[in-house]
Order: C-alpha cells, then structure tokens, then sequence
C-alpha cells in the first residue's frame, strides 16, 4: 500500500515537474546549447554564421580593448550592488521596525517602478539628467553652476540609472529576511549591556545575512549583463559587455564572435557568484 502510495505521489510530482522542465529545455537550455557551439563557429563577412571549431574566438575576448570592457562592466555592476545595499538596508530595516504602521504603502511603493517599462524608467533619467534637464536647471536656479553640466553620457550617470532600476532587488530580500528577525534577541542585547550598535553588527547584521546575499546575487547579475542602461545613459563612451555582444549580433554581425562573449560573461559571472558565496560561507544560505 505503502509502495502504491509512493508511486503515485512521484507520478504527480512528475507531472507537475514536466511543463517547466519542458519550458526550461526549449527556451533556456537549447538556445544555450546553440550559443555554444556557434561560439566554435566563424562568422562570414556578411554576417551568419559556418559551424567549426576555432578557439580563437575565446582568445579574441581577452584582447586589451575587449578585457577593459568586461573590467568595466563588472566594476559598474559591483558599485550598483553596493549603492543599492547602502540604500537599500536602512529601509528595509525602517520598513521592517519603524515603520510598520505604513508598512503595506511603503512596500508598495518599492515595487511600484515594475509596473512600468525598464525603457520608460531608463528615459526618464535622460530627461532628468539632460543638458535642459530638472537636474541642470535646479543647478542653475540655485546659482551653483552658469551652464548646463555635462551629466549624461557618463559613468556616473549609468551607475545612478542601474542603482535606481535595481534598487527593489536589493529590498525585497533584505525586508524578506529583515521580517524573520526575532525582537527579543535585540532586548536581550540591551539588558547585557550592549549598545544599539553593537546589537546591530553582532545580532541584527549577521542575521539578515540570507537578504543580504540574495540581494546582492539579484543586483550584480543583470548589472554585469546590462545594455539598455549603458546605451542611453552613457552612449559609446561607457560601453558595457551587454552592449558590445549586442554590437556584434546586430551591428557587425560576428554571430561567433558574439557567442563567444556570451558564453565567457556566463562563465565569469557564475564563477564571481561562486567566490562570493564560498566567501561569505554556505552556513549564511539558511533562508536565502
């Protein structure tokens, strides 16, 4: 009975599993497959692409101009991780201990950016930012600047947009984790003594470390992969590797070299996410 039983609950987990086992394996794990061997692959002269086996792709991706595209790339994606943690905490813990009177209006307004389009919000901050932009005429209005201020097209500029884009990714888990925090251990901190400070990097701190790490794998992900950001608010002058594998699928039609790209920003990005979570310790996970 026991065994007929067990048969029939794997059954049912089976066909539960199948729709997004098959979803999974049409839309993510055959086009990976294709990306991969089109990698091997050389693209003619106007464009498309002859399936081999030349490694010289890979080698191309380690050319000085390539490499300090990629450097940059995750650089920008590692100074949004940080911003929108430093942003990010102190409201998800305002949200999750001081304010819990507006706590469903200010969760809502956290998310309220998804409900529209990443290009609209990306816009946005090109009219925010623009020569004749609010940015440059409160500049000038407070009589801090005789001219407008070359605030687009600038690391700068990119860095703000994916801060302000991503910022969510970095709350929700941190409120998520920051929610499960047991009250009474923070009064117990003050009855032994300890100051707020101490109870926050000793208790509070290390205990929200699960939000913590899922934030930052959340942000830095599609931070390092971005390209509609860097593409108008930094424009050719803060090319990221999001943009340059665009480049080469639509632009110089290098399929293979493009693959290729894909492939070692896949790699490089699994391989940071790897470092980071072997840093922190796998014991930090609990709850992520």
């Amino acid at each position: 009975m026991r065994e007929r039983a067990a048969k029939g609950w794997s059954l049912g987990l089976a066909a539960l599993l199948a729709p997004v086992t098959l979803w999974l394996g049409l839309f993510f794990m055959v086009p990976l497959l294709f990306i991969v061997v089109y990698s091997f692959g050389s693209s003619p002269i106007y464009g498309g692409i002859t399936l081999g086996f030349n490694p010289g792709n890979y080698l191309k991706v380690f050319e000085p101009t390539y490499l300090e595209i990629i450097v940059r790339s995750f650089g920008i994606a590692a100074l949004t991780t940080l911003l929108c943690f430093v942003l990010g905490y102190p409201l998800a813990y305002f949200i999750v201990f001081k304010g819990r009177r507006w706590r469903n209006a200010l969760i809502l307004l956290v998310m309220v950016p998804f409900w529209t389009s990443l290009l609209i919000r990306a816009y946005a901050w090109v009219v925010i930012l623009g020569g004749n932009g609010i940015a440059n005429k409160t500049l000038q209005f407070l009589g801090l600047t005789n001219e407008p201020l070359n605030l687009i097209f600038t690391p700068e500029a990119v860095l703000m947009g994916m801060t302000y884009s991503y910022l969510p990714f970095m709350i929700l888990p941190l409120y998520a984790a920051l929610e499960k925090f047991d009250v009474r251990l923070k009064e117990a901190g003050k009855d032994l003594g300890a100051t707020r400070w101490q109870t926050f990097l000793r208790v509070t701190f290390p205990l929200s470390l699960p939000g913590v790490i899922a934030g930052s794998i959340l942000v830095f992900i599609p931070s390092a992969g971005e390209f509609v950001i860097p593409d108008l608010l930094g424009g050719s002058r803060t090319l990221m590797t999001g943009n340059l594998i665009q480049n080469q699928f639509l632009q110089a039609r290098d399929w293979a070299f493009g693959s290729a790209l894909s492939v070692m920003l896949g790699v490089l990005l699994l391989g940071a996410i790897m470092f980071y979570i072997r840093k922190v310790g796998t014991d930090k996970l609990e709850g992520v």
